[in-house]
Parts: C-alpha cells; structure tokens; sequence
C-alpha cells in the first residue's frame, strides 16, 4: 500500500486554491460562473452606489472579448496599508476575504460582501488591469492570473489623456469623470468552457440593478454586435412591477409602493395587480435575487394576506364564498420586494434563500401597517382588489376538484398513466427520460427509435393549452395538460413533490419550425407557471434534432444550423445531395435515434432561468392578453431571427 504520511498534504496559498478549485468560488466554470464574475466586480460598484459615493457604471464586452467595468466612484485605495505595507488596491485584488465591506463604518449594507469577491475575478483572469483615477491622478496596475505583472504605476489624467501608455490604449475610460475604479478582465481559457461572455445575460442582470437602485444609471454595451443600453428608472420598484407586468391589464392603474427603514433593515415593496392568473412574485436580498424566497417573502405574503382579509370582512363583502385564502389574494398579483439587513443567512439549493428568522416579523409588520394606512386613504383601491380576490376564491373550489381529479388518476395513487404514453421498462429516475413529442407520427417515430430500457414517449394530441391565459379549473380540465402530470408523477405547484418524479430528464422534442417552437414555448410556460420546481432542478431540456443531412456517396454528415450547412456543403465538395427534414416524421427510426436520441451522440440543451424576473417579464409578453407589447416586442427582435420557415 502507498504511504500516505503529512508530506502529502498541501495547503494552497492565496488565489492558488481558486484557480485549482474554482467552482468553490463561483459555483462553476461553465457560462454562468463566466457572468458571476462579471457580477462580482458590478456589485462592488453597486454598493459604491448605495453608499452613496457614485452614479454612474459602465460595462463593455470588448471587440477581442474582454470585458470592463467602471464606475465614478472614490476610487480604490492605492495608498500603502500601514500593517502590510502594500497598496490597498494590490491586497484588495490578490488577498482573499480582504476589503472595506467588514467594517460598517465604510458600507452599512453591501451585496458584494456575499459573494466572492475582485480577487477571485482577479485570480481566473489570464489578465486583468485595475485603472483607479484619484486626485488628479490615474493609478494602475495589472495581473496575469492574480499574480502582479509589476507594481503600481501612477500618471497625471492630462498626461493620461494626451500621452496614455501603450498598454492601456485599449481599453475604454470616461475621462470626464475625475474620480473612479475601473477592471477590465479577460477570463481564463483555461478555467472556463467558454469565454464568451453573453450580452442578453448580462443585460438582464444589470436591468433588476437599475430597478432597484433607480439612483444609478449603469451602461451595457457590446462592441462586437453594436448593442448599447442605458438603463436608468426614476419609478424604481414601480417601474419594475409595471415591466413585468406589461402583458396584461392593471386592475388599478398605479402599483402601490412604500419603502421603509428601520434599525439595521430597509424594507422596499411595489406591487400591482392585473389580469392574470398567476402570481409574479420577485424578491431581492441586498441586490441579491432570492430565487427561492425565504423569510422575508413568507412576512410579506402573510402581510399582505391579513391586510385584505380585514379589509374584506370590516366592509362586508365577503359574500357567496367561505373565505379569502393566501392563494386567492395572490392571484394576480405582480408584486417586487426588496429587503436591505446587515447579515444576511442565506439557504436552500442555489444559496438564493433567505433563512434570516427575524426578517419575516420585520417585513410583516411593514407591510401591515403600510397597507392598511394605504387601503383606509384609498378604499376604492382596496375595493377592486377584494373583487379581485373574491373572483379567484369563486374559482378555487373548481379548482379544488380539478386538481383532486389528476390527484386520484395520478399513477402513484393507483390509477393508471396515459394511454398514449409509451412508457420505459426501468423505473430508476437517475437513469429515466420522458420524451415529449407532437403528434401521432413524430411519436411513431420516436416510439420505434427509442431505447425501451430507459426511454418514455408520451405524443401530444394537438397543440397544449395557453396556461398563461387560463385559471386551474381550466388547465387542468385539459386533457393533454392531465396526461402530462400524470405522467410526471410530481403534482404541480405548491403541491409539487420532486420525490415522486417518474424521469429523471424530461425532454421537449418537437419540429424545427414555427409550429414547433410555438409548442415548445407553450410546454415552458405551462413548466414555468405549474412546475418551476422541475427547471431549477435542471430536469427539463430540449431535444435539438437536426436540420439538414447531407451525403455524398457513403459519406453522410447532419448539420444543424444554416451556417453548419455551408461549412457542411465546403467539406462535401459538389455534388453533395442535402435533405431537409422540415419534421421529426420525416425522419426514419434508425436517424432519429442517431442524431437525436442516442445519449452519445444527441445535442441536449438544458432549461434553465439566468433571470427570474426577465421570464416572467418575458412570459407575461409573449402569452398575456394585450396585444400591443407581444407586437411591439416581435418588431424589435425579427431582426435576429435567422432561420425560419414561412
């Protein structure tokens, strides 16, 4: 047996443990730990704006694939620290856990102090520069995988402006603005899959930072596209419940907004309430969106909740139902809470979960006694959102039965799957997939190309139904909608149970057309609104079946995109005979299974929600009930759609 004694064990100093382990630090190094970094150096310019000491930042995604983040800010201290006799902006830039946002004295209520940090950014970079302009000056240093690439130089601005050295002719700078920091990074490719970075990711995220602190302006722009956005909202949390909102009808026309400090907390909330039938409910811890709720999102509901339950029996209009519930209240509702607190405690999955025991008392009482203040001034308000409740509680006991109908044909309670489903012989969800597929023929197909083992088809009889435009009685009385949950085994919403789910992949495989991308859009909404459980978890995925085959003689390749097929057509040379499958049908058992089912070979592309409150604003668009956004919104982006089918 091998020794195994102390020399064998290794402490990695400074940035040399992110490099050799950095999903420690930023969760992973695919796309989206790329954009965490982004997000780290953001938020420090963010909370250099809470603080109150700049307006105004600027992220660029650079022609060569860098990217720079500047704000007008005081600037990051170059002076030398009196302990270690090094420049603050050296120790703040290689030293882990180092910087201000310990000391409360310097930022009260910071979103950076929970993530990882500019160092971390500082140590996956292949190369990073820090610009800091200060007292007339312009300091700067720069790094190459966290390592000093020399020492902290210092040039007068005017010099800066008529004579900048040759290293740092690149990269973009507001000279207009006397004081400041400025990174500019290139990611590492050799920590991370990809290094390039993606413009409508970053775009959503800096979006919520400009909802949520309207004092900033922030700046994106991609000089590879020619894409520039200036964001900047006066209206804050009201500008954000009215965007994600924008598909469907106000029941009142203005969103009822209050903000509150107190000892240690800020509580901030907009909310409005529309046509829909779901609930829009977003929440933000310091900057930080809790994807999955938590304490303060529990104070605000029940709030909320005994607020318009007072109302409703103190102006007697609770007539022809037993009671208001917490459901019926959140019907409709569009609602953006924002909770600032010193130390945050954050749980669940992806560590987006407020555990704080305190915040719920805190968020309760204010929105309590906000409400009830604002229902007594405007109790013509407090009357349509009432109706509004009253209307969903109508509708519950329907509902109710509805969901206790799929609940006893549900094949865990005893009652057996759908007919169509072509169900897999295994029964371990680590190893199971569901395939769902349109129409009768696509799912011969992949019946007769499937591995029985492991592979479920269930084919969709028609197109499923708009869930977005539709209550529960009405969605779950839909026949297609029924076979699907059955066959998922979870239950929906707040009912859901990932224990029971029957696959331990659920594959959306439809045509690649129109009315195929309609169908897939139509299954997300239903995944998003009734089962969001199953896309955070990352069970759901789209099939991606090619688009063209292309052989010459016994040669055969598939290709998947436009651009794929001129490449693909250059390698053939003349001659080459291309076949376009305009369907899953068109494809025999033997192709489909090659190219699109066959584990080893298939392209999968996971659902996943980079932005919360961009899918909903999004879903409320495309599947709501007003016309004119869904319009407007196919005018502005035709322009980028590339390959379809008229």
């Amino acid at each position: 047996m091998e020794n195994y004694d102390s020399s064998q064990i290794q402490i990695l100093e400074g940035l040399k443990a992110v490099r050799k382990v950095p999903g420690m630090y930023i969760g992973s190094t695919d796309i989206r730990g790329l954009h965490h970094l982004v997000y780290e150096v953001v938020d420090n310019s963010v909370d250099e704006a809470i603080a109150g000491f700049a307006k105004n930042i600027c992220v660029i995604i650079h022609r060569d694939g860098s990217l720079s983040v500047e704000d007008d800010g005081r600037g990051i201290p170059v002076d030398n620290h009196p302990k270690y006799n090094r420049p603050g902006l050296e120790i703040v830039l290689t030293e882990l856990h180092s910087g201000a946002k310990f000391d409360k004295k310097v930022y009260k209520i910071t979103g950076g102090l929970h993530g990882v940090g500019v160092h971390v950014v500082n140590a996956l970079s292949s190369r990073l520069v820090a610009l800091i302009k200060k007292d007339g000056q312009v300091y700067y240093e720069e790094f190459s995988r966290g390592v000093p690439s020399g020492m902290l130089e210092s040039i007068s601005l005017e010099e800066f402006i008529s004579n900048r050295p040759e290293e740092l002719k690149e990269v973009s700078i507001n000279l207009e603005k006397k004081h400041g920091t400025i990174i500019w990074f290139y990611p590492d490719p050799e920590i991370f899959e990809t290094v390039d970075f993606n413009y409508d990711t970053l775009l959503d995220r800096v979006r919520d930072l400009a909802f949520l602190n309207p004092q900033i302006t922030i700046s994106i722009e991609d000089q590879r596209k020619g894409k520039k956005e200036v964001l900047h909202f006066e209206g804050g949390l009201s500008s954000f419940v009215s965007y994600l909102g924008e598909g469907y009808s106000p029941v009142h026309k203005e969103p009822i907004y209050h903000k509150e400090e107190g000892d240690g907390f800020v509580v901030e909330f907009a909310l409005q309430y529309n046509t829909s039938v779901s609930e829009v409910m977003q929440s933000f811890v310091n900057n930080i969106n809790t994807i999955e709720g938590g304490t303060h999102v529990t104070g605000f509901r029940a709030g909320l909740s005994r607020v318009i339950q007072d109302f409703a029996k103190s102006h007697n209009m609770v007539k022809g139902v037993e009671a208001i519930t917490g459901d019926d209240v959140r019907e409709g509702l569009v609602a953006i809470l924002h909770l600032r607190i010193y130390e945050p405690q954050f749980e669940g999955q992806t560590k987006s979960k407020l555990g704080n025991s305190e915040a719920r008392g805190i968020v309760q009482s204010v929105t309590e006694k906000y409400l009830k203040e604002f229902f007594e001034s405007f109790p013509n308000i407090g009357e349509l959102i009432v109706k509004r409740a009253i209307a969903a509680a109508s509708a519950r006991e329907a509902s109710r039965k509805a969901r206790d109908l799929v609940r006893r044909k549900s094949a865990l309670e005893g009652g057996g799957l759908p007919g169509k489903l072509a169900d897999c012989s295994s029964s371990d969800p680590d190893r199971t997939e569901l395939y769902i597929v349109e129409g009768d023929s696509a799912g011969g197909s992949a019946k007769q190309a499937r591995n029985r083992d492991f592979q479920a088809i269930l084919p969709l009889r028609g197109k499923i139904l708009n869930v977005e435009k539709a209550n529960d009685v009405k969605t779950l009385g839909n026949q297609v909608i029924r076979d699907l949950i059955t066959a998922l085994g979870t239950g929906i919403k707040d009912d859901i149970d990932l224990k029971k789910l029957r696959y331990g992949k659920i594959i959306i495989m439809t045509d690649a057309d129109v009315d195929g991308a309609h169908i897939r859009t139509l299954l997300l909404t239903f995944f998003y609104r009734y089962a969001r459980e199953l896309i955070n978890n990352g069970k759901i995925f789209f099939a991606q079946p090619p688009l063209y085959r292309i052989q010459k003689g016994e040669k055969i390749m598939y290709v998947y995109s436009e651009r794929e097929l001129e490449e693909g057509q250059r390698k053939m040379g003349q001659n080459a005979v291309v076949q376009r499958f305009k369907g899953l049908g068109e494809m025999n058992p033997e192709q489909l299974w090659e190219t699109t089912m066959k584990p080893e070979t298939r392209k999968l592309v996971e659902v996943s929600i980079e932005d919360a409150s961009e899918a909903d604003h999004l879903f409320s668009i495309l599947m709501g009930d007003k016309v004119e956004p869904r319009r407007r919104f196919i005018e502005e982006n035709a322009q980028y759609v590339t390959n379809i089918d008229l």
